[in-house]
């Protein structure tokens, strides 16, 4: 309480526990009955209606330490991950983000994250929806502008938002509560204690009552004052850990979703971009601009960094002109590079292994992996909306860092940070895509260059050959055993640089990480805090090294776990045959982790593992921890001719996954249906990183130039059988779950066509070397003419 002039804060900050400083600020339940519940600090903030916000001290706990077996080290990521630094680093600002109770009854919350498919807008809902015991419908969560003053917490990644924001919107929502039943007894004549609440009602005992929205005025307060308040218990939640529809779900399958193209941004064009045939080339000349300028619809073409924007009424137009233009283009920054060659230069900055081969004393096993660049491409286009004046600027895009990305647009047009407002509009998919701001700088360069508002949206062959991409890599292993133990384990991961410009979110680790020297460190602390082996493979080491800073890469999904996970499960499978083990069995022999064990489990036992399966197909298994959870998948393929042989236009076929079978634990999953649909999607990923997505790189461009060549999972490669199972909780809190069956399902899809064809697989995507499957696209012009009957392609 501030100044002694708030009775409702008065009543409870007097009624409140002490607080000392560095008190928890998260339920400290884990799993076992009678959770200790802690106080909790927030604000009342000055507002016309009920405003709240959460005070948190220190950073949510990690994960229980785990039961590790005889003889295996701590990994850091047991005790420190990168979602336990993004969640420290946005802790300080958590009160920062508010909710707000209006006079018709609802809630409302900018969350000052993205959506992008994942589901987050409704976990959000649902955890206010808890603790103020108000119906879901009646919460309404938008995405908040760029707001800097948050620093590290706007960055949507490292599956961190809910394990990040749970606390902090529990403790607005259940002071929010507290300060409608205060507003209540006064209002209804009776004490806290006697009251209740249930959907958005509070009753007392003499059977009057008041709706929220009646009360949100009286509950508000004239200054900002700082109160305690309790959390429910985890067995009082009647809406988190129940499967929930998304609270878009009306609006996605009817089409009233707003994505950024649908924004009405008054004056803004279609705007398009004429890039270079060759990664990043340059515009040395436009031979054609003002035929150009002067074609139907066209309003305006200008050269920019990217390359040359033209402005027209439709799209239709934008592409005829893109088409037309007769550009002279400068060298790109991977000129005449090809698979080979880059193969080359991974191979020669592979760090050297420590441990020599001991021949005498105990026996090796060995492998070598390629993994090629898959595409990082989303299935809604990459796309902005900007309109750039003199003195300011405003920017409309789906954003997973928009607090760099509006300083990167303020530096770029040379206006202050605060005349240039970034709007997040919800996107369609992302999968690490979105935390680029390529498309918004563009936007912003091309209204500045041309004076006018636009909706500048790539073509999708733009994405595929100039947009991000997750990096070509290599990953060597060594292990040694002898009398049926693993001795030691190395592993050394070579990829193509991944760019993490966009640092946590804020310019200066932005700029950190593109720093000669700070990108390759940035990125061996993101492999150091994303890395973890769930197996006790005696002395293990694995590290990375990355070369080459010419391609457009980024963390897509998982970033590098699942070439290492995949590396890993393989070398796994050798060294249970070389010892003459199940495989299975070999896995829960060397298991670090009861949770672990428990999805292993799990899917052996629902999957049958070890059934007589024909020859050529075959079963393989795997697990992956990571982010305070852990997944296991088992996967069955299909390699028989009559399967990889079957023909569909147009299409890749070869060998079939038949059925998987995924059990996921994340702690508590707020919304278990939403988690189900996670898994579901990293399972179609890491389907298709092992058997058919891949790009191929020729001449310093890539071949693909749309999905209809870029063969991710499609409905004839999708398993007809797939089961889900979200095990129970096993912790207070949630973990992460976006990218966690990446992973898992790439190793165990990669274990059972090893199995089926008795070949391990050395190479990914498998089809990577056969016939492409397709007529590449020119290059020149750089898109392809849109198809007139509206059949054919889907460019």
């Amino acid at each position: 309480m501030m100044g002694g002039q708030d009775p409702l804060a008065r009543e409870h900050s007097e009624a409140a526990d002490p607080v000392q400083p560095g008190q928890g600020a998260s339920d400290t339940g884990n799993g076992a009955a009678g959770i200790d519940r802690r106080r909790f600090l927030g604000y009342v903030l000055a507002a016309p209606t009920l405003a709240v916000a959460a005070q948190l001290g220190e950073a949510a706990a990690g994960s229980t330490p785990a039961h590790a077996a005889a003889g295996s080290l701590p990994e850091l990521t047991n005790l420190f991950d990168l979602n336990d630094m993004l969640t420290d680093a946005a802790l300080p600002t958590a009160g920062l983000i508010t909710i707000h109770v209006h006079a018709d009854g609802t809630a409302s919350f900018a969350l000052p994250r993205a959506e992008v498919g994942q589901g987050i807008t409704t976990s959000s809902a649902m955890l206010i929806a808890e603790e103020l015991d108000l119906p879901l419908e009646k919460v309404h969560v938008t995405l908040a502008d760029a707001r800097p003053e948050l620093l590290f917490n706007q960055l949507t990644g490292g599956s961190n938002t809910t394990i990040s924001t749970y606390t902090p919107i529990r403790v607005a929502a259940a002071i929010a509560r507290q300060r409608l039943l205060a507003a209540a007894a006064d209002l209804l004549g009776a004490e806290v204690s006697a009251l209740s609440t249930k959907a958005g009602v509070i009753s007392a005992p003499n059977g009057r009552s008041a709706t929220y929205g009646s009360l949100a005025g009286k509950a508000a307060s004239l200054e900002t004052v700082r109160v305690a308040t309790d959390l429910k218990p985890r067995s009082a939640f009647s809406v988190i850990g129940t499967a929930r529809n998304r609270v878009d779900a009306r609006e996605s399958v009817t089409g009233r979703k707003q994505f950024a193209m649908d924004l009405q941004v008054p004056g803004a064009a279609p705007a398009m971009v004429c890039r270079p045939p060759t990664i990043n080339g340059t515009v040395r000349s436009v031979r054609n601009i003002a035929t150009v300028r002067a074609m139907p619809g066209v309003t305006d073409v200008a050269t920019i960094s990217t390359g040359v924007a033209v402005r027209a009424r439709t799209f239709g137009q934008c592409i005829d002109a893109v088409r037309a233009l007769r550009v002279t283009w400068g060298p790109g920054t991977a000129e005449r590079a090809s698979d080979d060659t880059v193969l080359r230069e991974l191979k020669a900055a592979e760090l050297p292994l420590a441990v020599p081969k001991l021949s005498h004393l105990a026996k090796t096993v060995e492998g070598s992996f390629t993994f090629h660049f898959a595409s990082n491409s989303a299935l809604e286009p990459n796309c902005a909306a900007a309109d750039v004046r003199s003195d300011r600027a405003e920017i409309w895009a789906a954003l997973k860092s928009p607090i760099v990305a509006q300083q990167a647009i303020a530096a770029r047009l040379g206006l202050p940070q605060s005349a240039v407002t970034v709007h997040v509009a919800e996107g369609g998919g992302s999968f690490g895509r979105k935390l680029f701001f390529d498309a918004a700088l563009e936007a912003a360069e091309v209204s500045k260059a041309m004076g006018k508002p636009v909706k500048l949206m790539w073509h999708r062959t733009d994405e595929f050959r100039q947009g991000r991409t997750h990096p070509m890599a290599t990953s060597r292993i060594r292990a040694t055993y002898a009398l049926g133990k693993v001795l030691t384990y190395e592993q050394r991961h070579t990829s193509v640089s991944t760019d993490f410009g966009h640092g946590l979110g804020e310019i200066i680790t932005a700029t950190a990480a593109k720093l000669p020297v700070g990108d390759l460190t940035f990125s061996e602390t993101i492999f150091t805090l994303t890395q973890r082996t769930p197996y006790d493979l005696g002395l293990t080491t694995q590290l990375l090294n990355e070369v080459d800073k010419g391609f457009n890469t980024g963390s897509m999904r998982n970033i590098y776990s699942p070439n290492v996970r995949c590396a890993q499960e393989l070398v796994i499978d050798r060294l249970a045959d070389e010892m003459g083990k199940d495989r299975l069995a070999f896995r829960r022999q060397l298991i670090k982790d009861d949770r672990a064990r428990a999805v292993l489990d799990k899917v052996a036992e629902l999957g049958d593992w070890g059934r007589k399966m024909p020859a050529g197909t075959a079963q393989g298994i795997a697990v992956h921890p990571e982010y305070h959870g852990v997944v296991a998948v088992l996967a069955e393929i299909d390699c028989r001719p009559e399967t990889t042989g079957r023909h569909i236009p147009d299409a890749c076929t070869g060998p079939r996954v038949t059925k998987v079978v995924c059990a996921v634990d994340v702690g508590l999953a707020v919304n278990p249906k939403g988690l189900e649909a996670q898994m579901m999607g990293g399972i179609m990923d890491g389907i298709a990183l092992t058997l058919t997505s891949g790009l191929h790189l020729k001449d310093g461009a890539f071949l693909e130039g749309s999905w209809d060549n870029y063969f991710y999972t499609r409905q004839w490669n999708t398993p007809p059988e797939l089961t889900i199972v979200v095990m129970p909780p096993t912790t207070g809190k949630p973990g992460g779950a976006g990218e966690l069956a990446v992973g898992a399902a790439a190793a165990a899809v990669a274990c059972a066509y090893g199995a089926a064809t008795g070949t391990m697989p050395t190479t990914f995507p498998v089809n990577h070397s056969g016939p492409l499957g397709f007529e590449p696209l020119p290059t020149v012009p750089p898109i392809p003419q849109s198809p007139t009957d509206g059949l054919d392609r889907a460019h």
